[in-house]
């Protein structure tokens, strides 16, 4: 055991890194942050939909009051037909307790900046435009190099790097994301008056075509269709493909089609599916959050499990048995307790995906959907 304070790397400033970055520096542990886009994805996404479980996390870093100020807390979702009539509300499970909103709705980027701005406050040292270039291991820690020429000397590196992860392919993990023959094009819009919730239609051209408000004057828009071959489709007809799909939706549709004209403010990605398997770390580098797990967003569960992530490990390494070491029972117990709630979410999250896919009309996807919610209820 040493007796200098400890050291940790965080690669990667999106959700798990920045929220294991706050609470390590909590605890009196130093920690360096690299990122390695020069703007730490400050633009990076249209909408974020944040369930229970994951305000959970943010409370426990100190944003969720900004973080309700700034985005639509709602309790319940539509179900509508593809011109608008809505069919059934059913109310949210409350994955975060009752003491929070079932579900917020925020702006990407307006997160990001808060999680940004609290590891800024934290004390980290963080470098931006920055990745590792070499991790070397011995029974102490870790020596990293990095793309600036400069190297640093620590006790644990956390790979939060999302899910094209260049830190699990070099040490050794084979494990990637597989496409599951979905996509999605996703805009951020205005927000239409009466528009209080979530609401998604299942059908038409599209597999879903769904809104979720993102604030008092804004919400995202997002519609899923089967995956395509992205080099067919030129960065500059984002907005007349999206545009193409959505027309064919009423109700709110009309409204926000409207405003889908900007090809470079529309996001199309496709859906893909991971879990590492066995273990989530090498030595002294283990993974979090995309880096270790990816599902659709069919359960809206990503960014959450990637904020429990970082609290969980967190939670090990600062704990009641901090003194203990930093070794591979301490990182194997963080896979096992994060493993057990993880695969119910990937596997149900795909699930829903390939019930469409198949045209299975007949698929319990709403028992399905209370019954992982149901899961997550418990503290992770």
């Amino acid at each position: 055991m040493t007796t200098n304070p400890r050291s940790v790397l965080v690669i990667g400033g999106g959700a798990a890194g920045n929220a294991a970055t706050i609470l390590l520096r909590r605890a009196g542990i130093a920690v360096d942050l690299i990122e390695a886009k020069d703007d730490w994805n400050a633009t990076a996404g249209s909408g974020i939909t944040l369930q229970g479980n994951a305000l959970r996390v943010l409370r426990e870093l100190g944003v969720w009051e900004q973080v309700r100020d700034s985005g639509h807390g709602f309790g319940a979702v539509g179900i509508t037909a593809p011109d608008g009539t809505v069919l059934h509300v059913a109310e949210d499970v409350r994955t975060g307790g009752d003491d929070l909103p079932a579900t917020v709705g925020i702006q990407r980027p307006r997160l990001q900046q808060i999680l940004v701005d609290a590891v800024r406050a934290s004390g980290a040292t963080v470098r931006l435009g920055t990745r590792a270039t070499s991790l070397d291991q011995d029974p102490e820690g870790v020596t990293a190099g990095f793309s600036d020429g400069t190297t640093g000397r620590y006790d644990l590196v956390i790979a939060a790097d999302g899910v094209g992860s260049a830190t699990r392919a070099a040490i050794g993990i084979a494990a990637g994301p597989e496409p599951t023959g979905m996509a999605i094009w996703r805009i951020a819009a205005p927000r239409p008056e009466g528009v209080v919730r979530a609401d998604l239609a299942y059908g038409g051209r599209a597999y879903i075509a769904g809104y979720c408000p993102t604030g008092d004057a804004t919400l995202y828009a997002f519609l899923v269709e089967a995956a395509r071959d992205r080099a067919s489709i030129p960065v500059e007809s984002y907005a007349d493909e999206m545009r193409s799909l959505a027309r064919h939706y009423g109700g709110f549709w009309p409204e926000i089609t409207a405003h889908i004209t900007d090809p470079a403010k529309v996001n199309y990605t496709w859906f893909d599916r991971m879990l590492v398997e066995g273990s989530w770390h090498r030595g002294r580098v283990v993974l979090a959050g995309d880096a270790a797990h990816c599902c659709p967003p069919t359960l809206a569960q990503g960014a959450a499990l990637s904020l429990e992530d970082a609290l969980v490990l967190s939670e090990l390494l600062t704990g009641t048995e901090k003194a203990a070491e930093w070794d591979d029972a301490l990182l194997q117990a963080y896979y096992e307790r994060r493993v057990r709630r993880v695969r119910p979410v990937v596997e149900a999250s795909v699930q829903i995906g390939r019930w469409q896919l198949d045209g299975v009309r007949d698929a319990d996807v709403p028992g399905l959907m209370g019954r992982t919610m149901a899961l997550l209820k418990e503290r992770p």
